[in-house]
């Protein structure tokens, strides 16, 4: 896997489209999700800025998959109504591509795992071995 490292450029227009699709998915368009809050978790632009990856975290889900399928299908009005607000500050407004992060999911099943381990207690022979543990 290649590591590309994100231009100062990229990285501002990165942070106005997360922060835009923030309030339009909370104060816009929450009507069309069944009630799911979403978030947006990290956007990534393509270095000529045509394609802004947007990853999308989910809250009150029933079904994530379906909130997702939903908001893909949204995705030229939610693609409009992003240019209604950032028109005046750019030249392009970036194709849209969502995506699930599911990266607290995961840590939740991590967490899950971590909290099922049965360690034992260290031996008086372990203590000794290693005096500082």
């Amino acid at each position: 896997m290649q590591l590309h490292m994100e231009s100062k450029r990229q990285q501002k227009f990165s942070r106005l489209i997360q922060k835009e699709l923030a309030d339009i998915f909370q104060r816009e368009v929450p009507h069309l999700f069944g009630g799911a809050f979403i978030s947006v978790s990290v956007v990534r632009v393509s270095p000529d800025l045509g394609l802004a990856r947007v990853y999308i975290s989910l809250l009150r889900a029933q079904n994530a998959e379906a909130v997702l399928l939903e908001v893909r299908t949204n995705t030229k009005t939610i693609r409009h109504l992003l240019a209604q607000r950032i028109k005046n500050q750019v030249r392009i407004v970036p194709e849209l591509a969502f995506f699930l992060d599911d990266s607290a999911e995961y840590a939740a099943r991590i967490d899950k795992l971590f909290d099922n381990l049965e360690i034992p207690p260290a031996s008086e022979e372990d203590e000794e071995t290693y005096p500082n543990k």
